[in-house]
């Protein structure tokens, strides 16, 4: 009798209870994935969506700005780039060498009422010694991109406003001395970066205002580290026009985040 009672208790016995013993020897059990697998899955699914959104910030919407408006969505880099190419140009000549040095060369050792009538000629001023024409293409893209993606007015603000930033920067550092981070007495006879202050510093807020890293990283960084590694007065303006473009980066995008006030007399 309790063998027949054995044999019918392991009879009813559910089929999932039997399953592990059915399961053939040397089959691998199933596991969850650990906690670094998961970590992992999240990091790759986070980076490819902000390389997804940078894309469309960075490129694939300027590009439809661009196809939409034409030309004139530019204009701002075409008529940059062509104001750089005739200053240099013309300051291949005797006169034509004292005529920029007069209405666009920015130095410390200048009054600061001339410095700030000479501050937006002189961001097209290209560098003495350095050539033009390979910058050109850097500049033509700082500008159209800013254009594309800021608008016009906003950036001539920028690139005015990090220019002079880094201007005065400089005078200040000169007047501190060589000490800490100024600039030896000599500095203040050096004619200013020019151009390359106003790229940067543009492709610098752009890279804050939308969450770029992957442009800051390839526009921005190499300036950076050139600037520390050569410590002179066209390093120090960059470092210090990069920093005030990521501030005013920084404001404008709290500025839009800000909620729109609430109008009382349409709600009521």
């Amino acid at each position: 009798m309790s063998g027949d009672t054995k044999a019918r208790v392991r009879a009813a016995e559910p089929e999932s209870a039997l399953a592990g013993v059915r399961r053939p020897l040397g089959a691998p059990a199933l596991r969850s994935p650990g906690r670094a697998e998961r970590s992992l899955k999240s990091f790759v699914r986070f980076l490819g969506r902000n390389l997804l959104r940078e894309f469309r910030s960075i490129v694939a919407e300027p590009v439809r700005e661009l196809v939409r408006r034409g030309l004139s969505g530019i204009l701002i880099a075409i008529l940059a780039s062509a104001a750089v190419l005739s200053l240099h140009a013309v300051d291949q000549h005797r006169t034509g060498a004292v005529l920029v040095r007069l209405v666009s060369h920015v130095r410390g050792d200048i009054p600061l009422p001339l410095v700030l009538l000479r501050t937006p000629l002189s961001l097209f001023v290209p560098a003495r010694d350095m050539p033009a024409l390979p910058g050109i293409p850097v500049l033509f893209l700082g500008f159209a991109l800013a254009q594309l993606v800021l608008g016009r007015r906003r950036t001539l603000m920028v690139a005015y406003a990090v220019s002079l930033a880094g201007t005065l920067g400089a005078r200040v550092m000169i007047a501190v001395g060589p000490r800490w981070w100024g600039l030896p007495p000599e500095a203040a006879h050096v004619v200013d970066t020019g151009a390359s202050a106003a790229v940067v510093g543009l492709f610098a807020h752009i890279a804050t205002v939308k969450r770029a890293p992957v442009l800051f990283f390839f526009a921005v960084t190499p300036t950076v580290i050139r600037s520390f590694e050569k410590p002179n007065l066209a390093g120090r303006e960059h470092i210090v026009a990069i920093t005030f473009a990521v501030v005013l980066g920084f404001l404008a995008t709290r500025k839009s985040r800000k909620p729109a006030p609430v109008d009382m007399a349409r709600r009521a």
